[in-house]
């Protein structure tokens, strides 16, 4: 059977025109057909709808002189004369304008200039998508998503506040109660609330949108634990050292709530006494997708130190199950040197022998 090409079909110019017609109308879009001198030979059915123009209003008209020059655009102008005749084609040219009975319309514009082989002279082929809707629909959420911001700032501001409030209900509580039992216990409830809010804060100030970097993150809260737990009375230092890497907000929480309370463990129990001298280093190293966070002193060690042991407090059960959120293992080895607790995300190896 013998194939028939679209030219060998369309051999009547009328028939050829007449399908050229439907095509243009069928297409959703408003789409104009130009002459050289930007004339429009003709518009689908769309366009005469989305801009209320009859057919009689539109065809054989100039385009800038359509709807008393309601088409007469600078920025079409500049499309039609210069980027298209350089460039042949133009794709999603957005323009914004303010049309009589319509008001501001956005609209993307899609030109092609059509050359003919037979010698007609060259039209142009204007397509013009209206995303009036779709620009304010963007700028709604920008707005929305500018206001959750605000709020989720003064949020965390007063949950700040709060904790700061109840560190110091509680501490208050701490030196006047009488129980000798019960001031310790009450002490420790105070650094553990105002680890929450060291946590936060810095969490904040580094963007708890997006991905947090890490050791960033964690010598800023290492700044403030050194300031709130050890203060300028013990000869105790902090330092964080680490490798770059990032992780969410979620993680990174988890992260400082689990640092903070490994710094509480070693100023607790590798230094007892108030003056005991040393250092409590926080390592994060990074290996592709893996991690792992240390907190090492050089504290009194294995002979005293009850990171050996098994422990089933506050701390440690904190400890744990934060760890096992963040799908991680933890790792304690202590000995004459000091203690140094790991939390391992995964198969992550460091390289290098640690205290045994």
């Amino acid at each position: 059977m013998q194939k028939t090409n679209f030219r060998e079909q369309f051999i009547n110019v009328a028939d050829a025109c007449a399908l050229a017609q439907s095509i243009v109308d069928t297409v959703r879009e408003p789409v104009i057909v130009l002459d050289k001198a930007l004339r429009v030979i003709a518009a689908s059915r769309s366009f005469y709808s989305a801009f209320e123009v009859s057919p009689e209003e539109t065809q054989g008209k100039l385009l800038y002189a359509l709807g008393d020059g309601q088409w007469d655009i600078p920025k079409l102008r500049l499309l039609l004369e210069r980027i298209i005749p350089e460039h042949g084609e133009m794709e999603d040219y957005e323009v914004e304008h303010e049309f009589p009975h319509l008001g501001v319309r956005i609209m993307l514009l899609n030109a092609r200039q059509v050359f003919y082989k037979e010698g007609a002279e060259t039209t142009i082929l204007l397509g013009i998508e209206d995303v009036t809707a779709r620009r304010k629909l963007e700028h709604d959420k920008d707005d929305l998503l500018r206001q959750k911001d605000v709020l989720l700032e003064e949020i965390q501001h007063r949950i700040a506040n709060s904790l700061q409030i109840i560190a110091g209900v509680i501490l208050m509580k701490a030196k006047t109660v009488s129980s000798e039992e019960t001031r310790p216990l009450l002490r420790d409830i105070h650094d553990r609330v105002i680890s929450i809010a060291a946590v936060q804060q810095h969490l904040h100030a580094s963007g708890a949108i997006g991905p947090i970097e890490v050791v960033s993150y964690l010598t800023r809260l290492g700044g403030a634990l050194a300031t709130s737990m050890i203060g300028d009375d013990r000869p105790v230092t902090l330092k964080v050292t680490g490798d770059a890497g990032t992780l969410n907000s979620r993680q990174a929480e988890s992260i400082g709530l689990i640092t903070t309370e490994l710094v509480m463990n070693s100023l607790k129990h590798a230094f007892p006494t108030a003056d005991a001298k040393g250092q409590i280093t926080i390592t994060y190293e990074v290996d592709g997708t893996n991690w792992e966070l240390a907190v090492t002193d050089n504290g009194v060690g294995k002979q005293d130190s009850v990171f050996a042991q098994p422990r089933t407090g506050l701390g440690t059960g904190i400890i744990k199950a934060l760890a096992q959120d963040l799908n991680a293992r933890v790792e304690t080895l202590s000995g004459v040197e000091g203690t140094t607790v790991s939390v391992t995300h995964t198969t992550f190896s460091r390289a290098g022998s640690r205290v045994a």
